[in-house]
Parts: structure tokens; C-alpha cells; sequence
């Protein structure tokens, strides 16, 4: 998205630092994000060959929170209290949040940025808007119980332009649009339960016959084909089909809870959450007795998210 450029600045004021600074930014929160986004953009456009190229690399809120406890362990030091939603560097040396970012800015170039606060809001809806129709995929919500506690949303993003079939099943599951099977089961994850929790493993549910793990149906009868194994398990957060077999994909899914190449071409991933950080922490956290958790964990709503 181009916008014209209204940051100002007295060229007169500008230091002229020998070195060419490459600046990169990543990031979760949308308005804090942009305005590091608008910034790099505005110093390239001004200084031109002083610059290179920006490199901003917008983070779903899930993602975020890998990248962050990823540069925590990598960083160390008082990175540990780090509680941004950006993270800015120089030359790939850690600068700060976007309050050092433009703090940096004034000092070596002379800017000074007088943007509202609320046109940053407009440009991020616009920005989020945007990803989401241009990304061609479904993103689809649960709504988490835990022993009668509302805790909170999954957010999901479905990779439909790899394993559409996987993902449109997964979809009229959320709905419940599906309606009932032949056997007269209802198609639809709302009520069910998360029956299995594998520590250092992922979190299991969507046995929406009985809840015990042993059963499930696809909405293309009792299961479905596997698609392709063209997403990996390569982080926290995959969501895949559980299955009893090649070609026995019913309504069983599970959610990575850290890396998992061992489950690659074995099991059909077609997705990853993008938010509920915190939620899927309260999930992993449950108590279990051989797998199973000891209270009840339960989808009380799910659907297609329209933002």
C-alpha cells in the first residue's frame, strides 16, 4: 500500500554518518509496526543511496512470541524484560522498540514524525484487511473452556491454496454448515473436547462423536484421503489431522506444541494458529493422567473469523 509521505524534517539539522545504515524491523503490533514501516520508508525515500533497502517483517501474534523468546535466548541480557510488540536493528545490531527507532532517527537525520495516533490505527486495519484478502486463505476461530472458564480464542490460519480439501473440511467443521452425517452425527467441533495433551508434543481433540479419541468423521463421509504433505511441522503452533493410517482423516486434528519432523509425511498439516499465545500455554499447562486431561477442555464456539 503507497501512501504519500507527510513526515517532516529540516535537511538543514541532518548528520551525515560515513557508514550506510540497513535497517530491519519486526513485529506484532500493528500500529507500532507500521510506524516503523512508514519510518524506514520515509528515510529511504528522503536520503535515497544513504539507505539501503528496509526489511520489515510483519509477525502474526503467535509468531511474534516465537521470534521474541527465539532473540531472548539469543541476545540474553536485559532483553529478557523486553515487552515491545517491535523490535528495530541497525546494521543487525539490536536498536530498540519504534520510540528508539525514531529517537535514532532525530538524532543522526534530524526527523521528527507528526503523525496522529489515529491515522496509524486506520493505516493498520487497512494493512491487516489487506493481508488477509491478499493471502487467498480461511482463517477460522475457537473459543476456549477450561473447567468452566472461558480462557480465551485459537486463531487460525488455513493454508487452503495447498490442501483445500483438508481445509474446507476443517472449515464446515468450525460451522457446523455441514449439518449431520448419514449415520446422524452432528458435523461440527462446537462442544467438543480436547481428549489428549502429549507433553512436549501437541494437544489433540475434534472427537466429535464420543470424545474418547477412538472416533470422529469427515463431512466426505466417515474419512477422507490423505491431500498432500506439503506443510511441515516445523514449529509451535502446526495444525494437522489426526489419523488411525494413511487415508483415515476423519475430524481429529492436533496443534504442534514445539517442532515435530517425526510426524512429516505421516500426518496432513494444513495450518497454524496466529494467535492464543496464552491460551495454547493454558492448554499445555493441564494437568494429565496418561495423556488424558484431567479436567475438561472444551470449544464452546468456532467459526470462519472476519475481521
Amino acid at each position: 500500500m503507497e501512501l504519500e509521505n507527510p513526515v517532516k524534517y529540516n535537511r538543514g539539522r541532518v548528520k551525515n554518518p560515513e557508514w550506510i545504515p540497513s535497517a530491519a524491523a519486526c513485529g506484532y503490533g500493528e500500529i507500532t509496526l507500521l510506524f516503523g514501516k512508514e519510518l524506514t520508508r520515509a528515510l529511504k525515500e528522503s536520503f535515497g543511496r544513504k539507505f539501503t533497502d528496509p526489511l520489515i517483517q510483519p509477525l502474526h501474534e503467535f509468531d511474534w512470541n516465537l521470534f521474541l523468546e527465539e532473540k531472548k535466548k539469543e541476545l540474553k541480557g536485559e532483553i529478557w524484560a523486553y515487552d515491545s510488540t517491535v523490535m528495530c536493528f541497525i546494521n543487525d545490531q539490536l536498536l530498540g522498540d519504534d520510540a528508539n527507532f525514531l529517537n535514532w532517527a532525530y538524532k543522526n537525520w534530524a526527523y521528527t514524525d507528526f503523525r496522529p495516533l489515529p491515522l496509524y490505527r486506520t493505516l493498520a486495519e487497512d494493512f491487516c484487511l489487506t493481508y488477509m484478502k491478499n493471502s487467498k486463505h480461511v482463517f477460522v476461530y475457537m473459543d476456549i473452556t477450561i473447567q468452566e472458564h472461558p480462557t480465551g480464542r485459537l486463531l487460525f490460519e488455513l493454508f487452503s491454496d495447498l490442501c483445500p480439501k483438508t481445509c474446507e473440511n476443517f472449515r464446515c467443521l468450525c460451522t457446523g454448515e455441514a449439518g449431520r452425517s448419514e449415520t446422524g452425527l452432528e458435523l461440527a467441533y462446537k462442544g467438543s473436547i480436547f481428549h489428549r495433551i502429549v507433553k512436549k508434543g501437541w494437544i489433540q481433540g475434534g472427537d466429535i462423536k464420543s470424545g474418547s479419541g477412538s472416533n470422529g468423521e469427515s463431512i466426505y463421509g466417515n474419512t477422507f484421503r490423505d491431500e498432500n504433505f506439503a506443510v511441515l511441522h516445523h514449529k509451535r503452533g502446526i495444525l494437522a489431522m489426526a489419523n488411525k493410517g494413511h487415508h483415515t482423516n476423519g475430524s481429529q486434528f492436533y496443534i504442534t506444541l514445539q517442532p515435530a519432523p517425526y510426524l512429516d509425511r505421516k500426518y496432513v498439516a494444513f495450518g497454524e494458529l496466529i494467535e492464543g499465545t496464552e491460551v495454547l500455554q493454558e492448554l499445555e499447562n493441564v494437568p494429565t493422567n496418561n495423556e488424558r486431561p484431567k479436567i475438561r477442555c472444551v470449544i464452546t464456539d468456532c467459526g470462519v473469523y472476519s475481521p
